[in-house]
């Protein structure tokens, strides 16, 4: 499991009709939040992903950028991206097995899928949280990032 500071490893994530995205080079040196979800067909990961594009003014006024993962095929992301409204890039056909090992994320077998995880990366690409989560529930909300960005940013102020 990666631990704070640790260095977050790159990973591609492909959207739909895009090229990859490597993170965390991604992120251009934002602080980033970065989402494993099951599935288009898991309600609360349909539920995370429509409150993190709700939030994506505030955390933009922040300079977050999210990205979102999972093992979906192409055309179920794109349908999942165009039923919500999302602006963020979401990644589909991930390896699961090659993630969790790279993350320390939990899969699960049958079907293959990755359980919810989420990471919050400084803009250097380190890692300030990390949640992992070994069913449905258990997973990073917007208000908790925002409230941590700017406490992270004023402390740093303070003592610099």
């Amino acid at each position: 499991m990666l631990q704070p500071n640790d260095q977050f490893p790159s990973i591609a994530i492909t959207p739909p009709d895009g090229a990859p995205l490597e993170l965390p080079d991604a992120l251009g040196g934002a602080f980033g939040v970065v989402l494993f979800f099951r599935g288009a067909w898991c309600p609360y990961c349909n539920a995370q992903l429509r409150a993190f594009q709700r939030a994506q003014d505030k955390l933009s006024e922040l300079d977050i950028k999210v990205v979102a993962l999972s093992v979906d095929d192409e055309a179920t992301t794109r349908e999942l991206i165009e039923k919500h409204g999302l602006t963020f890039p979401v990644g589909h056909s991930a390896d699961a097995r090659a993630v969790a090992q790279e993350t320390g994320a939990f899969v699960n077998e049958d079907p293959l899928y990755l359980q919810s995880t989420g990471f919050v990366l400084a803009p250097d690409g380190r890692v300030v949280v990390s949640v992992y989560s070994s069913g449905a529930i258990g997973r990073l909300v917007p208000e908790d990032i925002v409230g941590m960005v700017r406490y992270v940013r004023e402390h740093a102020a303070a003592t610099s």
